[in-house]
């Protein structure tokens, strides 16, 4: 019986204590209860708390799995956390979403900190997504008046060989700022995408710059014998319990809602958050008004060497530009709707999407626009520029 304790607090170990400061979702907070009675030796307490999250969660395999574990334990010590005699991949995969539940449980980001890549929400934009992908979870935030307000957070499964997308068929989940481009009915999907599914523009235009491939990248629901699946089991979506999907699908939108997929989540006080966006939108107001200036050397000093816009790259860009300027006496640039997302991982690269108002003595027009803005000799400036 002593054993039994040993095993369980070794795998409490792979987390981190801290208060659990954030709303909570899912059963984490019933698992905690759990796990903390078996490592106080008080095992009929612990299987009655697990025989109550099956009666909420019958599905939950997980809690089975514990649920076996405890009653075993009555009549001889176990030598670890589901005892199985050899390695057993669904075991494993159950062990690592008990891990994946508590870190997240207790290791939860300080209320007063946003995710780093949420830099500006535009005004149509309700809610943000951003997931966590080495710690198997789903944050979801409110827009108020383009700061980001926790909500709620949810486990969430991952690509079986991990994040950072680069090819078709690699099984990994890809990492950066993508948009929900349509949502679909579980009517017209099999019984292995749940309640639904909500499709994302994967490969984006940093993506294809990037050559990376692949597609059909989704957050879905799982098949209805199940209640949710260990943290790396998808060929590269990002999978929700079929309750936390239906939640969440409640305040997706879409062709807004952003989904920013990182492989571990950066966190910036709200000072650093609005150092960081102040900067970015001075830039952004010091490219407008050199535009509106008609001088093209001066308006070019916001691009990037590297830039591309369809075939157009620096060259042909200050080419078509100067061509415009001679024809014009004066023009107005104005830039509404704007939204800043930062995108995670190695690429210092933020996504901007705004509406353009455009006039000139001789042209007036409005557009939507997107462009990504990358660090260059330590300045933002555009990398990429076409319509959104």
């Amino acid at each position: 019986m002593r054993h039994r304790i040993i095993t369980i607090a070794a795998l409490l170990a792979f987390t981190t204590c801290g208060a659990a400061t954030l709303t909570d979702s899912g059963p984490e907070a019933d698992l905690q209860r759990v796990f903390e009675a078996i490592e106080a030796n008080r095992l009929d307490d612990a299987l009655a708390r697990t025989e109550a999250l099956i009666e909420v969660y019958p599905k939950f395999r997980l809690a089975h799995l514990i649920q076996g574990d405890l009653l075993l334990a009555r009549a001889q010590p176990l030598s670890r956390f589901g005892n199985a005699p050899v390695q057993h991949a669904e075991i494993d995969g159950l062990r690592d979403e008990a891990i994946a539940r508590l870190r997240a449980y207790r290791d939860k980001p300080p209320t007063n900190y946003v995710p780093r890549y949420l830099l500006q929400l535009g005004p149509e934009q309700k809610y943000a997504v951003v997931v966590d992908t080495k710690r198997a979870r789903l944050y979801l935030y409110r827009n108020d008046n383009g700061t980001p307000r926790f909500v709620a957070d949810f486990y969430a499964s991952h690509g079986k060989a991990g994040a950072e997308k680069v090819r078709e068929g690699d099984n990994k989940t890809p990492v950066g700022v993508y948009h929900v481009v349509s949502q679909i009915d579980s009517s017209k999907l099999p019984d292995l995408y749940g309640d639904g599914a909500f499709p994302i523009n994967y490969p984006n235009e940093w993506d294809k710059r990037a050559g990376r491939t692949g597609y059909g990248i989704w957050l879905h629901g799982v098949p209805s014998d199940t209640y949710s699946r260990p943290p790396s089991t998808s060929q590269g979506c990002v999978v929700l319990a079929n309750q936390d999907f239906n939640t969440l699908s409640s305040y997706m939108q879409v062709g807004l809602t952003p989904v920013i997929i990182s492989n571990d989540v950066e966190w910036l006080n709200m000072d650093d958050w609005q150092a960081e966006r102040s900067a970015l939108n001075d830039a952004i107001k010091h490219w407008r008004s050199d535009w509106e200036s008609l001088d093209v050397d001066r308006y070019l000093t916001h691009y990037a060497q590297k830039f591309q816009s369809g075939r157009l790259d620096l060259a042909g860009w200050k080419q078509r530009k100067q061509r415009v300027a001679d024809g014009k006496r004066w023009i107005k640039v104005s830039i509404e709707r704007i939204s800043m997302f930062r995108s995670p991982g190695r690429d210092d690269v933020v996504e901007v999407t705004f509406e353009q108002r455009y006039a000139s003595n001789n042209h007036t027009d409005v557009s939507r626009k997107r462009q990504y803005w990358v660090k260059e000799n330590g300045h933002w400036r555009i990398a990429y520029e076409g319509d959104a």
